[in-house]
């Protein structure tokens, strides 16, 4: 594994002013729990006392939930006069949308992830010649008086000149002009054949003998298609033909997934926000049974946590299912409301977990009886979890990507107020490379993580090369870049930082962080 370790820049900040931004209730909730008996009675000890100050205080917190609900009346998620437009806000200004959401080159399914927020860190990122791809944005209707200071504002990429210039670098070396017709969205055909094969060969073979082997082995093939195909597909990676990358994407939904929720949850909570306390949702929705972060609340077990871990892995797939359901109910994940999603992507939801239980429990229980259905899936579900968990979690839960030791890069970065923040040097810091091709060939390019962060639309058979360019440039700016030989390696480390996290003290919010406002709805 190798390392630099130094302080960065941070570059002019060019954004608006950030406006009040949602924290997490939850955790929120969590780290009050502590003093909240304490609070109850002096309140009501206070009541006593001075029954005519509560009486006052009463009336005063009334007249703010009074001016609250008005302010969320005519917030423009519920205001009429916005609700009639597909709105998005790109660098401070709002855009209609709905003219253009069924003539967007990668598809609808992509766009619509920009609906009801501003989708400018969205936007950058996914575009390699983003000067041309705003000026089509541009020609869109802009929505005069629109409340953009109501909006939580995104990252700004183009901003970073580590980012700008890593790609410019990427565009003229990797791809030497040919991005313009789609070259960075090529490449991973034949993979994405071999490893639906696979799938179908397990699937089949499941099918006609239900039971322990044969559920792991469709298990490995449910976590490779997890790893790989719909990842990429979901990403508008895998194809130049928004068909194409549709489909695959769908695949997410029969491995026991949801694509719809997946694009949510990962594109704009986790990608956007790596590794930021309240608003990616990686970094949060394992607690209390698992502390990621040494800024959330400690409790006793979690000294065990390193050991007990993978133990909650095998139901990592049961919970991904209730996550599913309960996100439809509730039209948000735990990370991001889904403004956009239309009524056939929360259709494919439903769709997608029937054919995945037929496939997985029905069928076998029809064809080899209830026992032998039942240790099938029980094998699937397991052994998907097993690996996902131990390729996916390693790659932001290292003691590099994570801000536990004082005055490292990644913790001077993610202590900085939000809205100062490199979001170029923060995918770098925030994420941990291991292995090589072929680690990239079996993970879809997420052993690449930083690469992956960086240039998540571009397929993932080009990240050994443009890993090179984005090493190259860190060098330069002496930006510390993590990269681990192996799997087993970085797994270890992943083992070691969990101990370390499970007895870590909490560590304060600083100046500038988003729990510090709390009236506005995760968007």
């Amino acid at each position: 594994m190798s390392t630099s370790h130094t302080s960065t820049k941070v570059p002019a900040n060019t954004r608006p002013a950030r406006p009040t931004l949602p924290a997490r209730s939850l955790l929120r909730q969590v780290q009050r729990s502590a003093v909240t008996p304490f609070l109850a009675a002096s309140r009501q000890l206070h009541a006593q006392r001075r029954p005519h100050v509560s009486a006052c205080r009463a009336v005063l917190i009334a007249e703010r939930h009074a001016e609250h609900s008005k302010a969320a009346l005519l917030s423009p998620w519920s205001d009429p006069k916005w609700l009639q437009y597909k709105w998005t806000v790109y660098r401070g200004v709002a855009y209609d949308l709905t003219s253009f959401i069924d003539r967007h080159p990668a598809g609808n399914w992509l766009i619509n992830l920009a609906i009801g927020r501003d989708c400018t860190a969205l936007f950058e990122s996914y575009h390699l010649r983003p000067r041309v791809a705003s000026e089509q944005l541009k020609r869109l209707p802009v929505l005069q008086d629109f409340p953009v200071a109501s909006i939580p504002s995104s990252p700004y990429p183009n901003d970073s000149d580590l980012y700008n210039t890593i790609r410019e670098r990427v565009r003229r070396e990797v791809f030497k002009g040919q991005d313009a017709k789609g070259a960075h969205r090529t490449g991973s055909e034949g993979a994405a054949l071999a490893i639906l094969g696979y799938a179908m060969i397990a699937c089949a073979a499941y099918l006609s003998d239900t039971g322990l082997v044969t559920g792991a082995l469709l298990g490995l093939a449910g976590a490779w298609i997890g790893l790989t195909v719909q990842h990429c597909g979901n990403h508008g990676a895998m194809s130049t033909s928004p068909a194409v990358n549709k489909a695959m994407g769908l695949t997410d939904d029969l491995i026991g997934g949801s694509s719809l929720m997946w694009r949510y949850h990962h594109q704009v909570s986790h990608h956007i926000h790596c590794n930021d306390l309240e608003l990616d949702e990686d970094v949060f929705s394992a607690f209390p049974f698992l502390r990621f972060d040494a800024r959330m609340p400690r409790r006793w077990f979690h000294k065990y946590q390193h050991l007990y871990m993978w133990a909650t892995f095998p139901l990592l797939q049961l919970v991904f299912q209730l996550g599913d359901w309960q996100g439809l109910a509730e039209n948000q994940t735990q990370g991001t409301k889904l403004h956009g999603a239309n009524n056939f992507e929360k259709a494919t939801v439903v769709a997608g977990k029937l054919i995945h239980y037929s496939i997985i429990a029905v069928l076998p229980a029809l064809l080899h009886g209830l026992p032998a259905a039942a240790l099938g899936t029980a094998a699937y579900m397991a052994t998907q979890g097993v690996v996902l968990a131990a390729t996916f979690a390693v790659s932001h839960n290292v003691e590099e990507a994570k801000p536990i030791a004082v005055g490292s890069a990644t913790t001077s970065s993610l202590q900085r107020p939000y809205a100062d923040r490199d979001w170029g040097v923060q995918q770098v810091l925030t994420s941990a490379n291991w292995g090589g091709r072929i680690g990239n060939f079996f993970t879809g390019g997420l052993n690449l993580q930083i690469e992956h962060h960086l240039f998540p639309a571009i397929s993932f058979v080009h990240y050994p090369a443009i890993a090179r360019i984005v090493r190259n440039e860190c060098e330069k700016r002496d930006i510390p870049y993590a990269h681990y030989d192996t799997l087993p390696s970085i797994v270890g480390r992943f083992s070691r930082y969990m101990q370390q996290v499970g007895v870590a003290d909490q560590m304060p919010m600083q100046d500038g962080s988003l729990l510090e406002t709390t009236n506005m709805q995760r968007v």
